[in-house]
């Protein structure tokens, strides 16, 4: 709820005259950002983004214009060299004064927001556990740092969910679909049984797990050994990351991170119309 509490700052700095919504009505070709992508503008500040760049800039201007009583007609802008920006696409601009009686609506719809990102399950609360917390708390999902070990877990990153419990394989069942799960337990018998529980559902974003081609290898052997499905092996992303040559828990985190939000994005494309 990073975001929310965002705006509830911004909100309550705000003049009587309220704020602006800037909403993107229309975009064609390539933009920074859909159509329904939002900001909101004040006398001192902004919240949200509409894309950045010289867009933002004039969106900025005029919204504070508007704030100060110009009128808040739609503005079109082409994104070429007539404003500093190559995208090529055309985009047009919504102003909408939001007064401090509606400040309430638009904190409903952030907090809405919130509640629709979508989470990562993080089996494993030690040194890359705690570096890939942190990483992940910056971007739009929820948290949750699951640990068996209670001086570990009590370590984890402030804004992340905190689970203590002695079988974490047993939390997999009930975790929402669309999830991404990332394991990276201190005991390879434990990764097993996550990644296994993990494997047996179909509506997970990414079941991943930190290790090498080696450890990948031998737990492919011992899962069909055991009478897993050889098939859905092809689900299990490991090593999840990119392979670089610096192992500090920081940069795998980096790059886990990158790994896990491109797989939730996929997610959401294929089940577009199932979420609507």
């Amino acid at each position: 709820m990073a975001r929310l509490g965002s705006y509830r700052d911004f909100s309550a700095k705000a003049s009587e005259a309220g704020f602006v919504l800037v909403r993107v009505v229309d975009a064609k070709g390539s933009t920074p950002r859909d159509i329904d992508a939002w900001m909101l503008v004040s006398k001192a500040a902004a919240f949200g983004t509409i894309g950045g760049g010289r867009l933002e800039l004039e969106a900025i201007d005029r919204g504070r214009e508007v704030l100060a009583g110009a009128d808040a007609a739609p503005m079109a802008l082409p994104l070429g060299p007539a404003i500093g920006q190559c995208c090529g696409g055309h985009v047009t601009l919504s102003f909408e004064i939001i007064p401090p009686a509606r400040f309430g609506e638009i904190e409903t719809v952030v907090q809405t927001e919130d509640a629709g990102d979508q989470e990562v399950w993080l089996f494993g609360g030690g040194h890359v556990g705690r570096a890939l917390a942190k990483a992940l708390l910056l971007l739009p999902v929820k948290v949750h740092v699951v640990e068996t070990r209670a001086d570990e877990l009590q370590m984890t990153p402030d804004g992340a969910e905190r689970h203590l419990t002695a079988l974490p394989e047993g939390l997999v069942a009930g975790l929402a679909p669309g999830s991404a799960i990332v394991v990276l337990t201190h005991d390879h018998a434990l990764d097993f049984l996550i990644v296994s529980a993990a494997l047996a559902r179909d509506d997970l974003a990414q079941v991943g797990m930190i290790g090498s081609d080696t450890k990948r290898a031998t737990f492919a052997h011992q899962y069909v050994r055991e009478g897993g499905d050889k098939a859905r092996l092809a689900k299990l992303v490991c090593p999840i990351g990119r392979k670089i040559a610096d192992k500090r828990p920081e940069v795998i985190a980096a790059t886990v991170a990158a790994d896990v939000i491109a797989a939730l994005g996929d997610w959401r494309q294929a089940n577009r119309q199932a979420l609507s």
